[in-house]
C-alpha cells in the first residue's frame, strides 16, 4: 500500500585495494571494483569508467587532484573536485575544497565542503528517434489506401 523510496547508499561493497596509511602516491591512480585509501595521492583518483565502482577514504587519508567514481565515501581530505555517477557520502572528518557533483548525498555533522554542491539529474532513458517528414507522409499515404 505504502511504497518507501530506496534509501540512498552505496551499491558496490567489494573493496579489492587497500593504499596504507605510510603510502604517498605521485600520479595518477584508476582503479576497478573498490578501494579504500588510508594513505596520500597527488593526482587524480579514478574508478573505472562505466563500471559501479567505489573509493572509500579513511580519515588518515587525502587526496590532492579530483576525485571520479560511481559511489564515494569520505572521511578524509580532498583538495579537487568530487564528481560521482551516483552516491556521496560525507562523514563527520571529511574535509573538501572543490566541487561535488553526485546524485545522492549524504553529509553527517562535522563534514566541512569549501566549494559547490550540485546534484547531477539521472540521465533519461532514450526517446525514440523522430519520425522524418518523407517517411511520415508515406506512412499517411498507406493508411488512406487501407481504408479505401
Amino acid at each position: 500500500m505504502f511504497s518507501k523510496k530506496k534509501s540512498p547508499g552505496v551499491s558496490q561493497n567489494k573493496l579489492a585495494t587497500l593504499i596504507a596509511h605510510d603510502v604517498t602516491i605521485t600520479g595518477d591512480v584508476e582503479f576497478s571494483d573498490g578501494l579504500r585509501m588510508d594513505g596520500h595521492v597527488k593526482g587524480n583518483v579514478a574508478g573505472e569508467a562505466g563500471s559501479e565502482t567505489l573509493l572509500v577514504l579513511s580519515n588518515r587519508g587525502s587526496i590532492t587532484g579530483n576525485v571520479y567514481g560511481y559511489d564515494v565515501i569520505i572521511n578524509g581530505r580532498i583538495m579537487g573536485d568530487v564528481i560521482a555517477d551516483h552516491f556521496v557520502e560525507l562523514q563527520e572528518n571529511a574535509h573538501i575544497t572543490g566541487n561535488i557533483y553526485y546524485q545522492q548525498l549524504r553529509m553527517d555533522v562535522g563534514a566541512s565542503v569549501d566549494g559547490k554542491l550540485t546534484r547531477r539529474d539521472v540521465a533519461p532513458a532514450p526517446a525514440s528517434p523522430p519520425i522524418e517528414p518523407a517517411t511520415f507522409a508515406l506512412q499517411q499515404a498507406d493508411v488512406s489506401t487501407v481504408d479505401q
